[in-house]
């Protein structure tokens, strides 16, 4: 049994050892390479379409707010107004 343990490590050693140098090659580095740069081109993507998002959605709440702001102008309008023909109709009673 200790005869099949120590074959089963020697051959762990060595494939770990052909594995280092396998990631450690010059063409595994051109690997990790291009990767790398696919990865940033992708983050490049996701930050643009982010920035377009959120360009989107100021709009869109600058828009909005200025809907609201022009309602309530309209509302206090009319409640001016309305107030007003409560003290002409009370002015025309009184007369």
């Amino acid at each position: 049994m200790s005869f099949v343990r120590s074959r089963f490590l020697a051959y762990g050693v060595l494939l770990g050892t052909a594995g280092v140098k396998i990631l450690t090659s010059d063409d595994a580095k051109k690997v990790y390479t291009h990767c790398t740069a696919a990865v940033m081109r992708g983050v490049d993507e996701v930050v643009k379409t982010y920035n377009l998002l959120k360009e989107n959605c100021d709009d869109i709440s600058a828009d909005a707010k200025e809907i609201n702001e022009k309602r309530a102008a309209e509302k206090e309008a009319r409640m001016i107004a309305d107030a007003k023909a409560v003290l002409a109709a009370a002015k025309h009673k009184e007369k």
